[in-house]
């Protein structure tokens, strides 16, 4: 279940006033859902600045004031790690670093608050530099650890920490180049009709050659953070077995970065094929709203029924996905079922 940003901060407002906060929380979502305001919120509730005014401005009424934002808590009581080598992972030393911090003293009822940006990029070395204080953290310390690819992270990390996944802002989604270029090519398709073989083939290709791109931009990251690990550690372990080692972990987790991308375009491509049926019910909410001239336009030439198929089509391919399925030729049956 997903919640609203607004929804989720309640969540945690109210554990926190009944003395009931969770030490970790993993919040998820994809871009643009709010991870990062509600992370700044949630840090604003526990650590609550001291107002000489309590809140009231001159005339005696509730001041509104604005919630900063993760670079304006950073400080002493907050730490955010985000990535920062070459292959934009995150570093052991830093995951340390945030470690040693939570066991400095603070002042009487202020927290010590982690957060971790992009937390799927911290790899099996920084998740477990930081396991133990994920376990057993000292007291009135809070780590928030921000993810739109949780799938990613070790199943040790994700079974010690309260998940609080988050829904599309309601603007509708945030595509990245990726997502949009599919949009594109769903928009060319769309303008020619479903139901056009040339068409469909066309938007296959274009789905592929996406995901290609996104395999080798992966790949190409790996392999540096690769290059950094064995820069760093070369003199202190057997170099042999340990570099055979690491270049298998670092291709498993090429793979698995590479199948939720793929994940994430097929999620677009059932978004876009969900606006159209929404669009035939007349629904208001969208998930590409900027699209809904395209996705009108498509559920005007067709009956529900045969949208209705369609998308069965696409869910069938994201069930297939998940099985030992050859990858183009699942993708060739299920788009020209979907857009033949």
């Amino acid at each position: 279940m997903a919640y609203t940003a607004e929804k989720a901060y309640q969540l945690i407002e109210s554990a926190h006033g009944r003395g009931r906060l969770a030490h970790a929380f993993l919040i998820t979502g994809e871009a643009g859902s709010g991870k990062e305001d509600l992370a700044a919120r949630v840090i604003s509730l526990i650590n609550p600045e001291e107002d000489a005014s309590d809140g009231m401005n001159l005339f005696g009424e509730p001041e509104v004031v604005e919630t900063k934002s993760l670079d304006e808590l950073e400080g002493e009581l907050v730490r955010v790690v985000r990535p920062r080598s070459k292959s934009r992972r995150i570093l052991v030393d830093d995951m340390r670093g945030l470690e040693k911090s939570f066991y400095v003293a603070s002042a009487p009822g202020k927290w010590k608050v982690g957060v971790i940006l992009h937390a799927d990029r911290m790899g099996e070395g920084a998740e477990n530099a930081f396991l133990k204080t994920l376990e057993e953290p000292p007291s009135d310390c809070l780590l928030l650890l921000l993810s739109d690819a949780p799938e990613l992270l070790l199943p040790t990390i994700l079974s010690r920490c309260v998940r609080l996944p988050l829904m599309p802002s309601s603007g509708g989604r945030v595509t990245n180049d990726g997502q949009s270029e599919l949009l594109t090519s769903l928009a060319g398709l769309a303008r020619q009709g479903l139901g056009h073989i040339g068409a469909a083939l066309s938007l296959r290709a274009t789905f592929s050659d996406i995901l290609a791109k996104r395999r080798a931009e992966i790949s190409k990251l790996n392999d540096q953070a690769l290059k950094e690990e064995a820069l760093r550690y070369k003199n202190t372990t057997d170099s042999d077995q340990w570099l055979k080692d690491r270049e298998k972990f670092y291709l498993a987790h090429t793979e698995s970065e590479y199948l939720s991308e793929r994940e994430k375009l097929l999620e677009c491509l059932i978004s876009w094929m969900g606006d159209v049926v929404r669009c035939k019910c007349a629904v208001e909410r969208l998930d590409y709203p900027s699209e809904k001239a395209i996705t009108s336009k498509v559920a005007g030439a067709h009956e529900l029924g045969d949208l209705l198929l369609r998308m069965d089509a696409l869910e069938d391919l994201r069930a297939n996905m998940e099985t030992n399925v050859q990858e183009q030729l699942a993708l060739e049956v299920a788009f020209l079922t979907a857009f033949g």
